[in-house]
């Protein structure tokens, strides 16, 4: 990490450390301090108004906001601004989600649909919805009807139905893809945190006379958890770098994928070494993989981006995937140097 990074992924742990103690704040009591911090002007470049920051800078902030389970739509609010700001939308207060999924006709200015569990769509101001390989925008006063939800970690996850709602056409970047990497690292942080918990558990929690971190299949339920929180950290930390020098939707796609298995094979083994206390709400450990559990399927589930990648690859014609993989490969590696 750069020094850079390093300060802003403090300046988060701080923050969201001092937020998650009191869970039953609401989103208004709590977005306030986001939007004080400046997280959401991160990406956009600093012509436009924000921080001009890099797709790391964004992954090390969002990790900590997964290490903490952060109730809020931080990695939404950070792409639905900077997508706005690529828009020439001028007023951003307020927090802009995104939706992933909807159905409906937009047919370049008006949208008639549904948007479906969009994240924190009640509370939220504009929406950005990802359409094909683009995108476009709404504004949600312009929603005929919300019907609120939630996901498995009791998210904000509302359904929301437009009716020729006039909508502002938004060129690439992707907030599919975008969505997809800092879900990744919502989901590295998260697991990194849940194994942290489940290896102070297995190690403080006594049974027939010694720890039961000294048994050989606690020991192996951690083993292969760390191995798949290491893989989906080193995934994530790849597909960032991608990021940084431009292309990326190949090395985002493995990530996330990677990612979605990981958090899958920690949730299983964090509540195989807690046992019954790890479902209590009182304990920490619910907080966390109740959100893996949910984040999984977000911004493109594990068939999603399994198929996606499948596709890339058929579409070589059963030709050069390796080269290209491993040409891909060598080429971030030497530019990630600053040897090319």
């Amino acid at each position: 990490m750069t020094n850079e990074t390093n300060l802003l992924s403090e300046s988060a742990v701080r923050l969201f450390k001092d937020m998650t103690v009191s869970r039953n704040s609401t989103f208004r009591e709590l977005w306030p301090a986001i939007e004080e911090m400046g997280f959401l002007l991160l990406l956009p470049a600093e012509g436009a108004g924000g921080l001009g920051g890099t797709p790391s800078h964004a992954f090390s902030v969002l990790k900590a906001a997964g290490h903490y389970a952060l109730p809020l739509p931080l990695a939404e609010g950070m792409i639905g601004h900077f997508i706005c700001c690529r828009a020439g939308l001028a007023d951003l207060s307020g927090l802009t989600t995104v939706a992933w999924r909807h159905e409906g006709v937009f047919d370049g200015e008006r949208f008639s649909g549904r948007l479906h569990a969009v994240p924190w769509g009640r509370d939220a101001e504009r929406v950005v919805v990802c359409h094909g390989g683009g995108n476009f925008i709404l504004r949600t006063t312009q929603a005929s009807a919300v019907t609120r939800a939630e996901n498995t970690a009791g998210e904000a996850r509302d359904t929301l139905t437009f009716e020729r709602a006039p909508a502002t056409p938004a060129a690439g970047p992707s907030a599919l893809l975008l969505g997809a990497l800092l879900r990744t690292a919502q989901i590295v942080g998260a697991l990194q945190a849940t194994l942290e918990l489940s290896t102070t558990y297995a190690n403080d929690r006594v049974q027939f006379g010694r720890s039961i971190g000294k048994f050989q299949v606690i020991q192996h339920n951690l083993a292969v958890f760390a191995a798949e929180a290491a893989a989906a950290t080193a995934a994530g930390e790849a597909a960032t770098r991608a990021a940084d020098l431009g292309d990326a939707d190949f090395e985002i796609a493995a990530a996330k994928c990677r990612a979605n298995k990981a958090a899958a094979v920690g949730h299983t083994a964090a509540h195989a070494v807690h046992g019954a206390i790890g479902f209590t709400k009182e304990y920490p450990l619910n907080h966390l993989t109740r959100r893996l559990l949910s984040w999984r399927s977000e911004f493109g589930g594990q068939r999603y981006w399994n198929a996606w990648l499948g596709q890339r690859a058929m579409d070589m014609d059963g030709g050069g995937f390796w080269e290209t993989l491993t040409a891909r490969s060598d080429d971030l590696g030497l530019r990630s140097v600053g040897l090319k």
